[in-house]
């Protein structure tokens, strides 16, 4: 059964546990730059050479976010083997490389000042931070000498790289759907799985040329269900390069597909490969699905913001997509009872 709710507000329980799905890896899934398919061992001479087998009690390892190298740059990572990943585990040798991309540390209005006293910035972590929420959806995390852990642990480099907050930076995700339709609008089964096939907007992203979900960041004080809407305007439907007449039958239409019912696909931290130990990226990824086809279908398709395609692209098992988005995929396919594998 479909769990929805209206407008991607509120808070809703994860449709699916996330424990039981498998973590993107750096493989051909997620090609950003040099990622690899297995972080090599450290010199931490007390780990051991095996990679420890984890329970459903225990949070995925993130891998993406600890590819060698730092996306956008030459800066190579601390390599953290999956032993050493815990903040828990023991590891007196850990010195991580401390980056912060210049655009970041240029100042601009959407990223924080450096933390120190020659700043005077204190954020106030765990917390509403005036406008800007800094609290995770994974819970409470550690903050040391003034400075927030990664909760899913070390990645082998500090600073905040390309990210503008410290600690989570907030996105959301919208994942419009629909059924694949044959000329007499009929779904079209697949071959294999005989199961209906469906269609998300995917969007081919100008940064890495890697498709992915449109979405983007929450602007501080702006609720989710906003940003989703706001996000999916500005990178699938181009909304800022329409005239005037077409913005407002954009907005008619946009209107109608967001106060259709929806669900929350995942709520908390994303293994993206920007994420460092003081700072990374956590989503609300909403599904929107037009069931009838007499919605999502007939609105126009074009690149906008920082996309530089957009399509209708069919959900499988053999999607590369960007980051994490592929589970997400993956978890909407079996609740709708669509085609994955």
């Amino acid at each position: 059964m479909i769990r929805s709710f209206r407008n991607g507000a509120g808070s809703v329980s994860l449709v699916l546990t996330v424990l039981g799905l498998r973590y993107a890896t750096c493989s051909g899934k997620d090609r950003l730059l040099s990622c690899l398919s297995k972080p090599p061992l450290s010199q931490c001479s007390q780990f051991s050479q095996s990679a420890p087998v984890c329970s459903l009690a225990m949070p995925p390892l993130h891998s993406n976010a600890r590819c060698r190298l730092y996306p956008g740059s030459d800066v190579a990572r601390w390599p953290v083997p999956n032993e050493g990943v815990s903040w828990g585990s023991a590891c007196p040798q850990y010195s991580p490389v401390r980056y912060t991309a210049p655009n970041v540390s240029s100042g601009p209005v959407w990223a924080d000042p450096e933390i120190g006293v020659d700043s005077g910035f204190c954020p106030k972590f765990n917390a509403l931070d005036n406008a800007v929420d800094r609290r995770s959806h994974e819970g409470t995390y550690r903050v040391e000498n003034g400075y927030p852990l990664n909760p899913h642990g070390r990645t082998g480099i500090t600073g905040r790289g390309l990210l503008g907050r410290w600690g989570p930076n907030h996105a959301a995700d919208p994942i419009i759907t629909r059924w694949k339709r044959d000329s007499e609008g009929r779904k079209v089964l697949h071959p294999g799985s005989k199961n209906p096939i469906l269609q998300f907007v995917s969007i081919k992203r100008k940064d890495c040329g890697e498709w992915a979900i449109p979405g983007g960041m929450v602007d501080p004080g702006e609720r989710v269900s906003v940003t989703l809407r706001r996000e999916f305007g500005e990178e699938a439907l181009n909304a800022l390069q329409k005239t005037r007449e077409q913005r407002e039958t954009l907005k008619q239409q946009i209107t109608e597909l967001f106060n259709s019912p929806s669900f929350q696909v995942y709520k908390g931290y994303v293994d993206d490969p920007r994420n460092t130990d003081n700072a990374w990226m956590e989503t609300v990824a909403v599904n929107y699905h037009d069931a009838s086809g007499s919605s999502v279908a007939q609105l126009p398709l074009e690149a906008g913001d920082d996309a530089g395609k957009v399509a209708w692209v069919e959900i499988d098992s053999t999607l590369q997509l960007y980051a994490s988005h592929a589970r997400f995929l993956e978890i909407i396919a079996r609740e709708r009872a669509a085609h994955w594998e």
